[in-house]
């Protein structure tokens, strides 16, 4: 099980803009601390977490933040339309677009996914797998 994932950030304000565009809306809640950003799904008392939690974070050597060639961290909406409209948000927060939202045809026939990049170059994918939604015709 993956308990956490974090991307590097050298601002952290446009980094917060960005992942608070969508995020709370996917029921994270957002932490902010002095070594930067944590986005974790509430938990009642006693009950364990559920993960994984996401963070934003300067990077620990000092040198600059870089995206990951290759990597990409995927985010489960509720339906078609949360995708098209927190891709929408992430948008005009400051992401950029690497693919708008649609069923692709190299997954699922209920896979509807939209790619971004945060302000930093990371790429964000939001995505839904609803059977009860309108598919890609086989």
């Amino acid at each position: 099980m993956i308990a956490y994932v974090t991307v590097g950030a050298d601002d952290i304000a446009r980094a917060k803009r960005f992942y608070s565009a969508f995020l709370p809306a996917l029921g994270y809640e957002l932490e902010e601390g002095a070594a930067g950003l944590s986005y974790a799904l509430p938990t009642e008392p006693g009950q364990s977490p559920v993960l994984p939690d996401f963070y934003v974070k300067p990077t620990f050597d000092g040198r600059p933040a870089s995206a990951g060639n290759g990597s990409m961290v995927a985010f489960e909406a509720r339906n078609q339309k949360q995708v098209r409209d927190l891709h929408a948000a992430a948008l005009f927060a400051g992401g950029s677009d690497e693919g708008q939202p649609g069923l692709r045809s190299s997954y699922g026939p209920h896979f509807f996914v939209g790619y971004l990049r945060d302000p930093q170059g990371n790429k964000i994918a939001l995505f839904s797998s609803d059977p009860n939604e309108p598919g890609r015709d086989g």
